[in-house]
């Protein structure tokens, strides 16, 4: 066989191995939500009798006082207003770390490199939060979602800016522009392809969280979408249908958003990868 066969098969081999490991789990997804509650207790692949996914979605909705409408609200907000913080925050320190060459500038690299590798202490995070008054409350939350992307998005940020020449900022400079008005007119207008891959990764990362608003924002008031899954579990009855459709409700918005801008997270990714 010859070395081009041989990539072929492996590529066709990867894609159909991909196909499998997403396909399935999302067609189960969906069939299992079309189901009613007696075949969907069966965790089968089997087409259901009767297609009953469009009343499954409208009891998930009314379920608990329209518990997952409120659920959405949280959420996106709970995203929009860490991706704005994170995204001025890591870009201006980003910033600083790559303009700047002085003794502290290593250290500093090596504790955001460290938030990368350690991982979160929950209980004294808790502590802290409800020292500062901001335990159960969104504006913690955001703050420890920025803090937790924090890392990633200075690493990628600072990565970009290497290769915007040091020129630029002299330039601004000599017309009159100082720090803030330096960064936000010139310097952050060009950091829109790694932008745009922050804010795609992150708002899905975001979105999709579990654990944070489980511990950090408890309450039925503050429930956000992944916590909704909770309704439909319990120790003795389980309504399966209404979980998968659950499921697959709020799998649609970071699904849809991944997609259509996929091309721009891998163009970000490696943009600051060769210097200009």
């Amino acid at each position: 066989m010859s070395r081009k066969a041989r990539l072929l098969t492996i590529e066709i081999v990867s894609v159909l191995l991909s196909a499998i490991l997403f396909w399935v789990p999302l067609y189960f997804v969906l069939l299992t939500a079309m189901k009613n509650p007696r075949e969907a207790s069966l965790m089968n692949l089997v087409w259901p009798s009767e297609i009953r996914l469009w009343e499954n979605i409208k009891e998930v909705f009314a379920f608990r006082d329209y518990m997952l409408v409120r659920a959405f609200w949280n959420s996106t907000l709970l995203t929009v207003l860490s991706i704005v913080v994170l995204t001025v925050v890591s870009s201006m320190a980003a910033f600083v770390m790559q303009r700047r060459n002085d003794k502290a500038t290593p250290w500093i690299s090596f504790f955001v490199l460290a938030g990368l590798i350690i991982p979160p202490a929950v209980v004294p995070t808790i502590w802290v939060l409800d020292g500062i008054g901001l335990f159960k409350t969104l504006t913690g939350l955001v703050l420890v979602e920025v803090a937790l992307g924090f890392p990633f998005c200075v690493m990628l940020y600072r990565g970009f800016m290497g290769t915007i020449p040091r020129e630029i900022d002299e330039a601004a400079v000599v017309d009159g522009y100082g720090g803030y008005r330096l960064f936000f007119q010139i310097i952050f207008p060009l950091l829109k392809p790694v932008t745009s891959t922050i804010i795609v990764t992150q708002s899905v990362i975001i979105f999709n969280d579990f654990v944070n608003p489980l511990y950090f924002l408890p309450g039925s008031k503050n429930v956000t979408l992944q916590l909704t899954l909770y309704n439909f579990t319990s120790q003795f009855i389980s309504k399966w249908n209404l979980l998968f459709t659950d499921i697959l409700l709020i799998t649609i918005p970071p699904l849809v958003l991944f997609i259509f801008f996929n091309k721009k997270i891998v163009a970000g990714m490696v943009a600051g990868s060769v210097k200009g």
